[in-house]
């Protein structure tokens, strides 16, 4: 009876397994279709965290945090411990202290001893300033780091726009395409009952399928655009994305934004921030080359003990002493070096004059692009409304017989032909204020 309990119980068991088996991968399935919700914000902050661009560059904080640790511990106490063993193999010294005295023989016999060495760096004018060029060179990787997060965020919010703009046309191309479709079909009938000829059929039927084609084309340039968002996002190819921002929402949150009217303040420029580092390091740098004319001062400890001491040993154990080394000549490479180093200097004030003319007329140059996009965006805005007033008039006549099929299909593509340019306005409209932000480090 027992047996047969068990049987039954290990049978039931391994049907109960097979069976989470079976559906685990369903559901595994189910679940990595599941689209992953996303409004802009949240698809900012998911690029930020995900993103292997700003991963990379997060591990580059890191190391140079790691340099500074490594330049610091350059000038703190050193120790050091060995083990020696030594066998002369036999060998002898013969000493005679005069000529009237015999000489003497020591044999070297096998010695071992344990040794422990301290030393600290007291004064080296190079240690101190490439501790400071070490924290400065951190800060050139934070100041990139910012600069990397900028590029992200304006890559992974275009790559939205881009989605958002080709669903809105796509949308109004389907809807257009339902419309007319619906016309067809009414044609047709109207065909089959002699009140119309068949050309008015054929004219609306090639209608309808360039409506389709410009669906089809829609749709491969949608996908392209989520493709370039999950890249930025950092996510798998496979992995379905669905956007619950609004494209108009977007539009009424940033066409009319403050930032657009602000002043241009150039410290906020991260590009500009780095310059101004990068001229700091370079007179670090000649601080450094200036300093490699000055002594360098460092004190030293060892501890000897005899594991195995030789016949004749007069070897002390406990050693201290202070070590500077003075430069004297080197042929004038260091006369040299800081002369490159004040070269460099001069370069990175060049540079930065340079830099802060460019982002000025740059800046200016963004803000007149703004204004005249801004112009096309509410005369494509209007030129939009009157199509599809148009549009809607000519289906109405079209559907009394006052107008032909040419006229119908004429109105049709004008309409479609201003929904796409005022999406496209919209678009670069955006990517303007977009990059208007960006210079300004307001992202």
């Amino acid at each position: 009876m027992k047996t047969s309990l068990r049987t039954i119980l290990l049978l039931a068991l391994s049907a109960i397994s097979l069976s989470l088996r079976s559906q685990a991968p369903m559901e595994l399935s189910l679940r990595s279709q599941a689209p992953m919700e996303l409004s802009l914000d949240s698809a900012i902050e998911y690029a930020i965290r995900y993103n292997k661009t700003l991963i990379n560059s997060r591990y580059a904080i890191d190391k140079s945090t790691q340099a500074i640790r490594q330049a610091i511990a350059a000038g703190l106490p050193q120790a050091s411990a060995t083990v020696n063993y030594t066998d002369y193999l036999g060998a002898t010294a013969s000493i005679q202290l005069s000529e009237s005295m015999p000489a003497s023989t020591i044999k070297f016999t096998p010695s071992s001893d344990f040794k422990v060495s301290v030393s600290q760096l007291i004064f080296n004018g190079n240690y101190y300033i490439g501790v400071q060029l070490s924290k400065l060179a951190k800060k050139m990787t934070e100041q990139s780091y910012l600069n990397d997060e900028l590029d992200v965020k304006e890559q992974t919010i275009q790559a939205y726009y881009l989605v958002l703009a080709n669903e809105r046309i796509l949308n109004i191309i389907r809807e257009n395409k339902a419309n007319a479709q619906l016309i067809l079909e009414k044609t047709t009938n109207l065909v089959n009952a002699g009140i119309l000829e068949e050309t008015d059929m054929k004219k609306l039927s090639v209608m309808v399928t360039t409506v389709d084609n410009q669906i089809k084309s829609t749709e491969r340039e949608l996908e392209l655009g989520y493709n370039l968002l999950r890249l930025h996002l950092g996510l798998e190819s496979q992995q379905a994305v669905k956007l619950t921002s609004d494209l108009d929402q977007i539009a009424l949150r940033y066409i009319f934004n403050a930032s657009v009217t602000d002043t241009f303040n150039i410290q906020n420029n991260v590009n500009y921030q780095m310059i101004l580092t990068r001229k700091l390091m370079a007179k670090k740098n000649i601080q450094m080359q200036k300093s490699s004319y000055l002594p360098t001062l460092a004190a030293y400890y060892s501890y000897t003990e005899k594991i195995k001491k030789p016949l004749f040993d007069i070897s002390p154990k406990n050693v201290l002493g202070v070590t500077m080394n003075i430069p004297i000549l080197s042929g004038g490479q260091r006369f040299a070096q800081l002369k490159q180093a004040k070269i460099e200097y001069d370069m990175s004030e060049n540079s930065k004059a340079l830099l802060s003319q460019q982002l000025t007329i740059q800046e200016r140059q963004l803000r007149y692009n703004y204004q005249n996009l801004y112009e096309q965006y509410l005369n494509q805005k209007t030129n939009k409304e009157v199509a599809r007033e148009v549009l809607d008039k000519m289906n109405l006549k079209y559907q009394q017989g006052v107008i032909s099929t040419l006229e119908l299909t004429s109105a049709n593509t004008d309409y479609l032909n201003a929904e796409t340019n005022f999406t496209n306005v919209l678009m670069l409209l955006l990517n303007a204020e977009l990059t208007l932000r960006k210079t300004n480090n307001k992202l």
